[in-house]
């Protein structure tokens, strides 16, 4: 995303597929934001990959209609020399090359898309070795239906040398209606909600419409400063604060806490912080870790130290059917394998009616668009319609309420936030990976950590309806045993959290860090942490050979 993405920069593109219908073209219709630059419309057609990754065997420029309107057609296939038919593997990259912009670079390169002619079009992966003309060259080839882990949203396999981007894409199958909002969420997502400055390029202007919307009281200055690059955050070196964290706060009996409200907030924009919480060391036993915090002030009666979790996919489990997550339910354990799973009822902020909360580590929050007010109110004290109140405790001050955030911004995030695209499962041609595939079923982990739904046909994001996805998640809270348990009388309790994509935490985020509080290095001691309803699975994989552990977890690795 270079400088000034959200300004003339997304395009909506049409494909008329005659040949599906008998007819011998397809027709490509672009509109852009921006005129572009004469001759250099380019939309090429057919990979070829001879001396550049940007080679192709049909390199050619658009037609114009007027300065925003551009078309081109196709209806031979050079890599078979034949006219098109259905099935041909048709790879298209448009290169936008803009003509005098008002700000930023003219030459934005578009992304490499795959369309089956009859079919349309596909997530793709490469096969070949680039410089080696022997093989395909990184031709590219639709990925096989069980390794599309977000459906149609999901993306091609990240093939630059830049891994730590996976989670930072549009989803595959975006309406050529949001591609703008997204851009514009996406923009929010990098504002600092103090002086409206963008975190990325230094050329990127203030978002003068958001500056001096955070606070009073806050945890972090952005969403992206706690949820970098959409990943799964790290806890700091010992000795340090918690700047990636929520540290949720209460009295014994679980009510909000009258000097702190419902979440710790260390920053304060008008200078009474609630004090810091830093991580003060780890306490070892039998090879496994848990965090020890300390609070510079008063130290709450109960708290809970939980990371930021990674945001792709949201959408997604947003789109599942509250009767597909309800049919998980065992409250009597019927079938005697000692999982329950209970849903979580929570109170929609904007109806009062009781909905499936399906997001944060207890499943607190039932949409996205109510999962991200409630993080811009407590992580950064801006207020919405949603949630027009701050986090107060009974004692403090500073609590006016208001709308900070204007309705049209709370749409851009969410829609941002909900249509994230999922990279693809990997290795689905390793037998290793396949014997852990296997072994995941037989030792109970897919209980709870439900491989696939099918979302439903009615969510108002069309990209988002009837996919078939591979979340791993029941979205239902499980009791995990005394020694995960936090705050509350529901302490133990904790939301079965999604494993898709988990095999890129390290290159993401720079590391590895797994449950609430990153108290597991690896995957292999997540699962040890595994406790009460998670005892049988958990005793299962120790029951497992060496051999057999390693394949279990190559296979959560390909996830």
């Amino acid at each position: 995303y270079l400088a000034f993405y959200w300004e003339n920069r997304t395009v909506a593109v049409e494909i008329v597929d005659e040949v599906a219908k008998g007819g011998t073209s397809i027709t490509f219709n672009v509109e852009t934001q921006w005129k572009l630059s004469p001759m250099q419309a380019e939309l090429r057609f057919f990979y070829l990959g001879m001396n550049t990754v940007a080679e192709y065997y049909d390199n050619g420029a658009m037609t114009p209609i007027d300065d925003t309107h551009y078309t081109r057609s196709v209806s031979y296939n050079p890599k078979t020399n034949a006219p098109l038919a259905i099935g041909d593997r048709l790879e298209f990259e448009l290169s936008q090359f803009l003509d005098a912009p008002p700000r930023g670079r003219s030459n934005y390169y578009g992304t490499t898309m795959l369309y089956i002619v009859g079919v349309g079009l596909v997530p793709w992966e490469a096969r070949g070795v680039f410089g080696d003309h022997a093989t395909e060259r990184e031709d590219s080839y639709p990925i096989a239906e069980e390794g599309r882990s977000g459906g149609q949203t999901t993306i091609h396999r990240g093939y630059s040398n830049e891994p730590e981007n996976h989670f930072m894409q549009m989803a595959g199958n975006l309406a050529d209606t949001h591609g703008q909002p997204f851009v514009l969420g996406r923009r929010i997502h990098h504002t600092d909600m103090e002086n409206g400055s963008h975190d990325e390029s230094l050329d990127n202007p203030t978002f003068d419409a958001l500056t001096g919307t955070l606070g009073p009281r806050y945890v972090n200055r952005s969403c992206d400063s706690c949820h970098t690059r959409n990943g799964r955050a790290l806890p700091p070196a010992v000795g340090q604060p918690l700047t990636q964290h929520v540290v949720k706060v209460s009295l014994l009996d679980g009510s909000p806490h009258p000097n702190f409200g419902e979440v710790f907030q260390p920053g304060n924009a008008l200078g009474a912080s609630e004090g810091e919480v830093t991580l003060s060391g780890w306490e070892e036993a039998d090879g496994l870790r848990a965090p020890q915090y300390a609070f510079s002030g008063a130290t709450p009666e109960a708290f809970s130290a939980r990371l930021a979790p990674q945001l792709v996919g949201m959408g997604l489990l947003e789109a599942i059917t509250e009767a597909d997550i309800m049919a998980k339910v065992d409250p009597d354990d019927a079938d005697g394998d000692g999982v329950r799973g209970a849903p979580n009822l929570v109170t929609d902020p904007e109806t009062g009616e009781l909905r499936i909360g399906r997001f944060g580590w207890k499943a607190d929050a039932a949409t996205v668009r109510h999962q991200v007010a409630s993080a811009l109110r407590t992580d950064m004290g801006v207020l919405t319609n949603v949630f027009p109140l701050p986090d107060c405790g009974s004692t403090q001050t500073q609590c006016a309420g208001g709308v900070e955030l204007e309705d049209a911004d709370l749409e851009h995030l969410t829609l941002y936030n909900s249509l994230l695209g999922v990279r693809p499962r990997r290795a689905l041609e390793s037998s290793q990976a396949l014997q852990g595939e296997e072994l995941f079923e037989e030792v109970g982990c897919a209980t709870c950590h439900t491989p696939s739904f099918t979302t439903s046909s009615y969510h108002p994001l069309a990209e988002l309806r009837g996919q078939t996805v591979w979340p791993y998640t029941d979205l239902l809270l499980h009791d995990m045993g005394p020694g995960l348990a936090d705050l509350g009388p529901k302490g133990a309790l904790w939301r079965t959290p999604p494993l898709w994509g988990i095999g890129l935490t390290a290159e993401v985020s720079g590391g590895e860090a797994y449950l609430h509080d990153g108290r597991a290095r690896n995957l292999e001691e997540a699962i040890l942490w595994h406790d009460g309803e998670g005892t049988g699975s958990r005793e299962a994989f120790e029951a497992l050979t060496e051999a057999e552990r390693t394949s279990l977890l190559t296979f959560l690795n390909s996830l």
